[in-house]
């Protein structure tokens, strides 16, 4: 295979450049020459740096290394450093979604297809970095999944009815009848709707009436100036109604109608004809009694065609023990947990005496801020009563009590009845919904109520429970398409990467998941866990990793998902993070997740200060106590140094920092990796990765120009190299040169 010989010219080449245990490339770059360098010459003693895991760490322990993948498919040093001093490595970037995941959401995995052949000629492992994570991701295609639907207005015409009337007149002197083709069936409920708009907005009736007899008011409305809907249902009193009319003789100006529809309740043929009057010659609308209005079909753009995109101001469905306010008489009021219509919550309401006035006992509900005044609203909500009736309902200024929005009246049926009110507010402070219950005796029921506003066109929000099944979805494809590029071959993955947040906004003790809402860099991240929910983020993840893993052909029982995070080291709160993380397992494992191990990322500094140098090695020694007795696997996933003066200083560039210091952080290095053997129990131990090969160039994004690598820019070993082998052994390999002037370096090379 082609990946095959990218080993062997490097090695014959650097084989006669180097001196070192043996020719099988320990380190690059020849021996220093005499002079300030030479002191490192020692470190051309060390073998390669995973001949010294111990014989003691569990067999499947993994010797990591961190790569950039580019460089590693060149077969330049980067390779040879992996294929001959470790045994695993991790690309750096090359597998997280945005570097393959493109704006519309389309993959290409070329680069991680081919970066698993080299890997596998190299005989290393890899491991799967990372999975799901808020950084690194396509915020284009993402967000725009969930992005708010846009409803343009339709173009072309349509038509409606427009009665005018230029004087107001005593109200029934205005009556606009339609008569049916048979009268309504008496017992049976009907179901009327429209669309309706008022220039000087009045409360308007629609009665029924028989050809020749007494009428039967069924409904009372009050229009607005911008296009409402309405809906109402009914039942006959006889069996003589066969006509529908709308009376409405107060008022002045226009009153317009259109999508004029009544059914049989559930039922879908429309028994009056061209009621969405687009059959501009068929006015079956007649001013039967010559009264002083005029009628028209009016063909204008849009019409009352137009989608209205709802406004949320209130909302309540009782699923959660809810109550409303209220007041007046013995009324009383107890939620129904499994006595809505769809066997949910609702509010049940008892009034077990009828009052003076309609007024006399009203349920309320306070808004959190005014509605507005010119401002038209609906109030929709389910409603059964044990005894039929009519209600009215009103948004008030609880100062004074003053109507600032009627809704008009409403049937109530003993069955279930999805009612739909409209209404114009025309005052100020309105802020307490209002429904007149004084006069009804007997059981109320309500359910998912809803005070809202339209507006023409522009967009609807998708709903928290749309949100989270989009995102699972494409959680779904992303997960789908990483286990099929790697055809299972990469068996322990980082399933979620930094997960947890260092504050604790609710106050239950536990650090939160990391989210937008406290994030100081919200615009450029995604946080999957706000729209999945902190509680079932984690599973969802891990639940279509392991299905996803054997369908691509992996080995169900080789599957490792691991959760990876930083500062679980940290001393400024005695490792709150880690505890923090070990409760949020519980949560998920509760759910459901499967969970292997856990990942401490080690991003460290050496503290030239003793004193905070000897309480970060003590949090680090805590931190290895508390995963061990987690159970479960423990990898340090990217371990790499720097060294700061004090800690949360600036750390020293690499060029500032005596050789002296850098024996400083060698024997770090040690302390760490021993104590990792020493705490973790062989069968908890995963492996160790150390994150960067070489020092971090100074325009690097990472660590920029910190001595942060086991190797410097030119490939040669620097003494963390020596501090690491030192910690595999648990013991010093060869002793470093002395120091300069510390009275032990007589006879060292000047």
């Amino acid at each position: 295979m082609k990946h095959i010989d990218k080993l062997i010219p490097m090695a014959m080449g650097l084989a006669l450049l180097t001196s070192c245990a043996d020719n099988d490339m320990p380190f690059f770059g020849g021996v220093p020459e005499p002079g300030s360098k030479a002191q490192y010459a020692y470190l051309n003693e060390y073998d390669v740096l995973k001949s010294y895991i111990p014989s003691t760490a569990n067999p499947d322990f993994k010797l990591g290394l961190g790569v950039d993948a580019a460089s590693f498919a060149a077969g330049n040093a980067q390779y040879q450093i992996a294929a001959t001093n470790f045994n695993e490595v991790t690309p750096g970037n090359e597998m997280k979604y945005a570097s393959i995941v493109g704006n519309d959401g389309t993959m290409n995995f070329a680069t991680v297809t081919s970066f698993i052949e080299d890997a596998k000629a190299a005989g290393l492992t890899v491991y799967g970095h990372t999975l799901a994570w808020h950084a690194q991701q396509n915020n284009t295609y993402l967000n725009g999944l969930i992005a708010p639907e846009i409803i343009e207005t339709p173009g072309g015409t349509s038509n409606y009815l427009c009665i005018h009337q230029d004087v107001a007149v005593e109200p029934w002197n205005g009556q606009n009848v339609y008569t049916l083709d048979a009268p309504l069936q008496a017992g049976t409920e009907y179901t009327m709707s429209f669309k309706c708009k008022m220039e000087n907005p009045i409360s308007v009736n629609i009665l029924t009436m028989p050809v020749s007899e007494s009428d039967q008011t069924i409904y009372s409305f009050q229009p607005t100036t911008d296009w409402g809907d309405f809906t109402f249902d009914f039942t006959p009193a006889d069996g003589n109604q066969q006509c529908i009319k709308y009376y409405f003789g107060g008022m002045t100006g226009d009153l317009c109608l259109d999508d004029i529809r009544l059914t049989i309740k559930g039922g879908s043929e429309n028994l009056i004809k061209n009621g969405d009057f687009e059959n501009a010659n068929q006015l079956l609308w007649a001013n039967k009694y010559n009264h002083k209005f005029t009628q028209e079909i009016v063909e204008v753009d849009g019409g009352a065609d137009v989608s209205m995109v709802p406004h949320d101001v209130w909302t309540c469905d009782f699923n959660n023990g809810e109550t409303l306010g209220g007041w007046g008489g013995s009324m009383s009021q107890t939620n129904d947990a499994t006595g809505g219509p769809d066997g949910s919550g609702c509010v049940k309401v008892n009034n077990p005496s009828a009052g003076e006035f309609n007024y006399s006992v009203q349920l309320a509900q306070d808004l959190e801020a005014p509605i507005t005044s010119g401002t038209s609203y609906k109030l929709s909500f389910k409603v059964k009563g044990s005894v039929a009736a009519t209600l009215s309902a009103l948004v008030q200024n609880p100062e004074g009590y003053a109507e600032v929005c009627s809704f008009g009246s409403f049937a109530v049926t003993t069955d279930w009845t999805e009612v739909t009110l409209s209404g114009a507010c025309n005052g100020e402070n309105g802020k307490r919904i209002i429904i007149n219950i004084g006069d009804y005796v007997g059981d109320l029921y309500f359910d998912d109520m809803r005070l809202y506003y339209e507006t023409a066109g522009g967009e609807i929000e998708k709903t928290p429970e749309e949100k989270k099944e989009i995102l699972t979805n494409a959680m779904d494809q992303w997960i789908t398409g990483i286990m099929n590029a790697t055809g299972g071959y990469v068996t322990t993955w980082d399933a979620v990467n930094e997960a947890i947040s260092g504050g604790d906004s609710d106050g239950d003790g536990w650090y939160d998941l990391q989210s937008a809402a406290t994030s100081d860099d919200a615009a450029n991240n995604f946080y999957w866990q706000d729209y999945l929910t902190p509680v079932d983020y984690v599973p969802i993840v891990t639940k279509l990793a392991t299905q996803r893993f054997q369908e691509a052909g992996g080995d169900p029982s080789q599957l490792k998902l691991f959760i990876n995070d930083y500062n679980l080291e940290s001393t400024w709160d005695n490792n709150k993070k880690l505890e923090s993380l070990i409760h949020w397992i519980s949560v998920w494992e509760d759910k459901g997740a499967k969970i292997d191990g856990i990942g401490t990322q080690m991003h460290v500094s050496y503290i030239l200060n003793p004193t905070q140098q000897k309480t970060q090695e003590d949090a680090i020694v805590r931190m290895f106590q508390l995963m061990a007795a987690t159970g479960k696997l423990v990898k340090i996933s990217e371990l790499d140094m720097g060294i700061v003066e004090n800690q949360f200083e600036d750390a020293k560039k690499s060029e500032d920092v005596t050789y002296e210091e850098k024996l400083k952080m060698a024997d770090f290095y040690k302390f760490i990796i021993e104590k990792y053997f020493e705490i973790i129990p062989q069968s908890q131990q995963y492996g160790i990765t150390q994150w960067c090969c070489t020092n971090s160039p100074a325009d690097s994004g990472w660590r920029a120009g910190e001595p942060c690598g086991l190797w410097d820019l030119n490939y040669s070993r620097t003494p963390s190299y020596g501090g690491f082998a030192n910690g595999l052994a648990g013991q010093v390999i060869v002793e470093p040169s002395p120091v300069p002037g510390d009275g032990s370096d007589a006879g060292a090379v000047e």
